[in-house]
């Protein structure tokens, strides 16, 4: 095995042949896919928790709680990879719509991370110190805002760890996306290999990149996580 040669035949497909525009489409795609789906997540994520927290005095509040419930069994009970192919080719097709594979996929990681960070929150929440609550109620405060003012923010706190946790995943998972066609690391490495013959050196640098983005992202979330402890030490 010739490495050497190997990574020279790599080099001239990604300078000479234009195989870097490839990869830096994948590498935008899955960072976006990946970004996106993390915001969609925390958005549906939060609603779905304080759903789950909020009492239930009511047959509405009720009704919600368990489609809620039901909303997550189904996006944890499926693969992701299942959830992109019914979306994209069965749910599109019926409903008439028509967005791309990049969109598709962030709709789909989005809804799917929204299910598990609902967890996540609702053990954050739980975990708040129940005088927060009853704090914030006694100085007038509707439950709806000492929710988002108060709570909440501390429930993100407490999961910030789980959280990076779940970009992570994400990051890692959006090697799926090309089911439906959308152009990630993996499919920008997979063609660089197809066209040069050679696949040693391509799949070497797409695991390389995605230790890079992990490592990277794990950095990012402990600087966080030291920021948030100094902050509570100076109150």
């Amino acid at each position: 095995m010739n490495f050497g040669k190997k990574f020279e035949v790599f080099l001239d497909f990604f300078i000479n042949k234009n195989g870097y525009s490839t990869v830096l489409l994948g590498l935008k795609n899955t960072l976006i896919i990946a970004v996106s789906g993390l915001i969609i997540g925390i958005i549906v994520g939060t609603i779905i928790a304080a759903v789950r927290v909020v009492p239930k005095n009511n047959p509405v509040i009720k009704a919600f709680d368990k489609v809620c419930q039901l909303y997550v069994s189904l996006f944890r009970g499926t693969p992701i990879v299942v959830q992109l192919l019914v979306f994209y080719y069965v749910l599109m097709p019926l409903l008439g719509l028509h967005i791309n594979s990049v969109g598709v996929a962030v709709a789909v990681f989005g809804m799917n991370s929204g299910a598990y960070i609902s967890e996540m929150m609702r053990a954050g929440i739980l975990s708040v110190d129940p005088g927060q609550m009853e704090g914030g109620r006694s100085v007038g405060l509707s439950f709806g805002t000492t929710m988002m003012k108060i709570i909440i923010p501390q429930a993100v706190k407490n999961i910030l760890p789980t959280l990076g946790n779940e970009f992570i995943s994400l990051i890692k998972e959006t090697s799926v996306v090309s089911f439906v066609g959308a152009t990630d690391l993996y499919v920008a490495f997979n063609r660089i290999g197809s066209n040069s013959y050679e696949f040693m050196v391509p799949y070497l640098v797409m695991a390389v990149i995605y230790i890079i983005m992990v490592v990277f992202i794990s950095i990012l979330i402990r600087i966080m996580e030291r920021s948030l402890r100094k902050s509570d030490k100076s109150l």
